[in-house]
C-alpha cells in the first residue's frame, strides 16, 4: 500500500514521518527504511531504521533510477516491511507533473512484494494533477 502526507513546505510533514516511523519500528518485525534528502534526521529516527540518504547517491538522476535504487534496497533486505521516503519531490528529477506515474509504480512494487510506502509530497492536492487520491490513502 501506498499512503501520502500532502501538504504546503512547514506543515510539519517531516516530524509526523519520523514519528511514525519511530512507532513503527517498535511494532514491526521486519526492516523499517526511512529515505531522506540528507543526513538531517538521522539522530532524530530510533536506531533500528535504516537512513537512507540520497545526497549520497547524487547519481540517481530520474524516477526510474530513483525506482531501480529502491529495487536495489528491496533486494538487499528481504524483511522491509515500511519505506519512508520523505520530500519525494526533492528527489531525482520526481515532480508534480510525473509523481502520478512514479505512485503507481510504487503502488505495484508495494503489492509484489508486499511493503507498505509513505511518501511525503511537499505540494497542495490540487497541483496534483492526475493521482487517483481513491487509489491512494492520505494521512492528512
Amino acid at each position: 500500500m501506498v499512503k501520502l502526507l500532502i501538504g504546503k513546505k512547514g506543515a510539519g510533514k517531516t516530524k509526523s514521518m519520523i514519528d511514525m516511523a519511530n512507532e513503527k519500528v517498535e511494532q514491526s518485525n521486519g526492516s523499517v527504511i526511512f529515505i531522506n534528502k540528507n543526513q538531517r534526521l538521522m539522530y532524530d529516527l530510533k536506531y533500528r531504521i535504516r537512513v537512507v540518504c540520497m545526497e549520497e547517491f547524487e547519481h540517481i538522476t530520474n524516477s526510474d533510477e530513483y525506482i531501480g535504487f529502491l529495487y536495489g534496497i528491496i533486494s538487499a533486505d528481504h524483511d522491509i516491511e515500511t519505506v519512508f521516503i520523505d520530500s519525494i519531490l526533492k528527489h531525482a528529477d520526481i515532480s508534480e507533473e510525473n509523481i502520478p506515474e512514479f505512485i503507481k509504480r510504487l503502488d505495484r512494487i508495494s503489492k509484489k512484494y508486499n511493503i507498505e510506502f509513505i511518501v511525503s509530497l511537499s505540494a497542495e492536492k490540487e497541483e496534483l494533477k492526475g493521482v487517483d487520491f481513491d487509489q491512494f490513502e492520505t494521512l492528512n
